[in-house]
């Protein structure tokens, strides 16, 4: 199937500027195509996940991505889909920013791929070599600024206000793919839908300086924006953004995050996400619409996503993680597993050797009061590492210690709580 049929198939093409020219060229030459990130911060989170697949997919398609990690115009801020100006950050929290991104792009694409490996390109190491005359003179004179203010990036932020700092990115934009296009025969730029209007800029600023002019082939394509089911938006939890580092998602979490995907977005979300076949998605939407409370959809897309933002061996612990909190067999778990599965419960720190479970349950927050310890444990509503405890004398000791760090306290069904020592 043609790269463009395939993207169509999936729901991936918001806007083209030249669908037939852009498949004619697909299909006369290896495509080199890029796509940029602002490092706004020091992980991408889900919402970057989309455009990155799309270098992917092209690449496995056979053409040549570029992931450009915007080290300068990161510190400009780019107003699209803003309502206000960004915060500056410093040239050094840049470096340290893109660095890793840098890290987490080369985890998803291939840069070692032979012919199509993929690169990786900062912007910083073009726009600060340029002077504010020379930039001025070669490239502000190309844009006119009715041109600009009709840009949806621009107009949007006409009422609010928008500084000549933030106005000038869809410039410095346009000069990243014409830069990409005289160095690299880079002819195509991906993004999300909230980039349109700096991708047609660029493209325009192409014709513009090229020396074919109008001849000069250069395409642009855009994603959709992802939107849930139930109004909510994509990407987001109760705890903030599902990101891509480890550090601050961990893969349980992350892969908890597809886990509890909608009936009504799994489907969807195979497609955008995965990179299963179409005849395979059609199988599993057929389990969604048959028997939907066996989640095998659901499963097979957290299984997908997670093994590659992160590797095998992260899914298999988030699985067992999983499973153990499923089947209550946590003795079974890892402290690093422990950390993972139980990052955001209440947590209490013990330094006595061994102490006495009713005090433990009131000191830890269990329990309001002594006699709710009692009544909590008379009833049956406390589990110790799984196991249900009705001890009224019971005392918690070493043997109670998983990996010698951690006892996990469980009352009633759901409630966790996990006590460490140290």
């Amino acid at each position: 199937m043609h790269i463009v049929d395939d993207l169509q198939a999936r729901g991936l093409v918001n806007q083209t500027t030249d669908e037939e020219g852009l498949r004619e060229h697909l299909n006369k030459e290896q495509v080199t195509l890029y796509c940029g990130f602002d490092p706004t911060g020091d992980s991408l989170h889900i919402g970057h996940l989309l455009p990155v697949l799309m270098l992917k997919r092209f690449q496995q398609a056979g053409h040549r991505p570029i992931a450009l990690v915007g080290g300068g115009t990161g510190m400009i801020g780019d107003p699209s889909g803003r309502s206000s100006e960004r915060q500056l950050n410093s040239e050094d929290t840049v470096r340290h920013f893109s660095a890793q991104i840098e890290k987490q792009l080369a985890k998803i694409l291939e840069f070692d791929k032979g012919e199509n490996a993929a690169a990786a390109r900062n912007n910083l190491d073009w726009l600060k070599d340029l002077t504010i005359i020379d930039f001025l003179r070669d490239t502000g004179k190309h844009f006119g600024i009715n041109y600009m203010l009709a840009k949806d990036s621009v107009e949007s932020r006409i009422d609010q206000g928008i500084s000549f700092t933030e106005f000038s990115y869809m410039i410095l934009q346009s000069y990243d793919f014409m830069n990409l296009f005289r160095k690299e025969n880079c002819t195509l730029q991906v993004g999300g839908s909230d980039q349109w209007g700096n991708i047609t800029a660029g493209l325009e600023l192409i014709r513009r300086t090229s020396e074919e002019g109008e001849n000069a082939k250069a395409f642009g394509l855009t994603v959709p924006l992802i939107t849930k089911a139930d109004g909510s938006k994509f990407g987001k939890t109760a705890g903030g953004a599902i990101w891509l580092d480890p550090a601050k998602t961990t893969p349980y979490e992350f892969y908890q995050f597809w886990i509890n995907t909608d009936d009504r977005d799994v489907v969807n979300f195979l497609h955008y996400f995965t990179f299963l076949s179409l005849d395979e998605i059609k199988q599993l939407e057929k389990e969604v619409q048959e028997q939907p409370e066996n989640r095998v959809a659901q499963r097979r897309l957290a299984e997908e996503v997670t093994r590659m933002v992160h590797n095998e061996n992260a899914l298999q612990q988030a699985q067992k993680i999983t499973e153990a909190l499923f089947s209550g067999d946590l003795k079974s778990l890892t402290g690093e597993e422990i950390e993972q599965g139980f990052k955001d419960v209440p947590s209490h720190n013990v330094t006595e050797e061994e102490k006495g479970l009713i005090d433990l349950l009131v000191e830890a927050g269990i329990s309001s009061s002594k006699r709710q310890a009692r009544e909590d444990i008379q009833n049956g509503a406390i589990y110790i590492n799984g196991e249900r405890q009705q001890d009224m004398k019971y005392t918690i000791t070493d043997q109670d210690r998983l990996d010698k760090a951690f006892t996990i306290i469980r009352r009633g069904k759901k409630k966790y709580y996990l006590i460490t020592y140290k």
